[in-house]
């Protein structure tokens, strides 16, 4: 038998995971932080009510076998503060710029889900001097508009939308339902654990704050405000796009249409899986990954 999970190397070889805090603009910033040598590797996950550990718990281990990886939960998610400010790309983009000088690290490999792959794509264009390797994963900025862009632009810019949260944080079951609706296509990998850690997220303080405010800034009624397509063409660095056959949020049309456009880049798709691959399929995940970063 020859499943991604045996592909892993043995999990004795994985190093500890720490806790750490650094303050960052008068923020304190949670983050998760492994490995003593290697390379600097900077995990950034997703939106809605993420965080360092539910995105990367199962790929920081892996990683830190070969890299020193820091997985921060960004402003107005997890552990971090939570500000009264616009959250958008650029607040996140300057943000990972003074959070990489608190760190001393000059130049680092960039890992990014979603919300976290924009911010890559981002700083990237920006600072393209600061960046070894750029992976997105199924990343937000690559499309011009969201699916019923202007249905979604009405939703998000009224009541309905922080009301939702509401709904989600009611019942283990409406969150169950949405991580096979939308992020993990795999039920077995949609266990008891993961549902109570994404329930707890949802409840708690300031939950889906960030999010909110991002999603008002950035849909306007004729398309998206953070759409890097047009200047994809001047990523130089070695990158890799991971994408979600499946995924409802970003389809793989758009990956695809990335990829064509940053010279020499590859692109692996994860068949049959959503919006999550490192938690839908974490050894196949973990392996294209590693083998990047050992070899680009």
């Amino acid at each position: 038998m020859n499943s991604d999970r045996e592909k892993e190397p043995p999990a004795q070889q994985t190093s500890p995971v720490d806790s750490r805090w650094v303050t960052v603009d008068g923020l304190r910033i949670h983050a998760l932080v492994a490995g003593e040598a290697g390379s600097p590797v900077v995990l950034l996950h997703g939106a809605g009510v993420d965080s360092a550990r539910l995105s990367w718990e199962e790929t920081i281990g892996p990683l830190a076998r070969e890299h020193r990886v820091y997985a921060p939960d960004l402003p107005g998610y997890g552990q971090s503060d939570k500000p009264d400010v616009i959250y958008n790309a650029a607040f996140y983009t300057t943000f990972l710029a003074h959070l990489l000088d608190a760190w001393q690290l000059p130049k680092v490999s960039l890992v990014g889900l979603s919300m976290g792959g924009a911010i890559a794509l981002s700083f990237t264009l920006a600072h393209p001097e600061r960046v070894a390797r750029l992976v997105p994963v199924d990343p937000y900025g690559i499309m011009p508009k969201v699916a019923w862009h202007r249905t979604s632009y009405l939703y998000v810019h009224s009541p309905l939308n922080e009301l939702s949260y509401w709904f989600f944080r009611q019942s283990r079951s409406m969150v169950r339902w949405s991580l096979l609706a939308s992020l993990i296509s795999n039920p077995e990998r949609v266990t008891d654990q993961l549902v109570d850690d994404v329930f707890a997220a949802s409840r708690a303080p300031q939950a889906g704050k960030a999010f909110s405010s991002f999603q008002r800034h950035d849909l306007t009624w004729n398309g998206l405000r953070t759409n890097y397509l047009d200047r994809l063409h001047e990523i130089a660095a070695p990158t890799l796009f991971v994408h979600g056959e499946k995924d409802p949020g970003v389809p793989v049309a758009y990956a695809r249409q990335a990829h064509a456009q940053v010279k020499g880049s590859q692109l692996h798709v994860m068949q049959g899986c959503l919006h999550w691959p490192m938690r839908d399929r974490p050894g196949e995940f973990n392996r294209v990954l590693v083998e990047f970063l050992r070899d680009s």
